[in-house]
């Protein structure tokens, strides 16, 4: 049973507020995307990793995989017009058995701790997939401008990345969305609709998400 790393990273970072996408920025003369793919290099368990971006970034992820030696980049794709159409392109692109272990994972998180991700892939390998969250620990409400009510934080979490399948189980949640039409927020949801229990696991607070100049700002300061 092989584990396959993807990391969609043709997103546009509009938000950020950066003049190119978030993922290419540098942080100490070095691009975010690869304190991301270090973090997958380093770890035992993963066997090979698979990028999908924008054509335009193919000479810099090029750069970047023989520079950091990044040996375990099998190959960089093509990426698509939503995040599921890059995941679905890095799919693709694997030579999987059914039961191999997909690990997909946001380029613009870069500070996963490689226990949380280790944690994750043990427990994708025993239940057949694992998704990382955050438990929810503020005051929750839902309304407008003002307070209509306070929502239950005990069963409330905050969705991250890596979120872990087996192979078999994410292709088919894919095509199936695409006969149907549907487009999710991330591959949990995608999973969830055929019917798949998803097994939450522990994440991290590092493990946040760069995307708007206040999370640049708190990179650079962990950094």
């Amino acid at each position: 049973m092989k584990v396959y790393a993807v990391i969609p990273a043709g997103g546009k970072g509009k938000r950020s507020g950066s003049s190119v996408p978030k993922q290419y920025v540098k942080f100490n003369k070095k691009e975010l995307i690869v304190y991301t793919l270090e973090v997958f290099q380093q770890n035992k368990l993963i066997d090979e990793i698979v990028i999908s971006a924008d054509t335009s970034r193919f000479p810099l992820l090029n750069r970047i995989k023989d520079k950091y030696r990044l040996t375990k980049i099998s190959s960089i794709v093509e990426g698509g017009k939503e995040r599921q159409d890059s995941v679905y392109k890095g799919l693709c692109a694997l030579h999987c058995n059914k039961k191999d272990i997909i690990v997909v994972h946001d380029a613009a998180r870069p500070l996963l701790p490689s226990d949380v991700l280790t944690n994750a892939i043990i427990a994708a390998q025993k239940k057949g997939n694992a998704l990382v969250c955050i438990k929810a620990k503020d005051t929750l409400i839902k309304g407008s401008k003002t307070v209509d009510n306070y929502v239950d934080r005990n069963e409330i979490y905050y969705v991250q990345t890596p979120q872990i399948f087996r192979y078999s189980d994410l292709m088919q949640a894919m095509e199936t969305a695409y006969k149907e039409g549907f487009t999710g927020t991330d591959e949990s949801m995608l999973v969830a609709r055929t019917g798949k229990k998803v097994h939450i696991v522990e994440g991290s607070a590092f493990n946040f998400k760069i995307t708007t100049p206040e999370d640049f700002k708190l990179f650079k300061k962990l950094l």
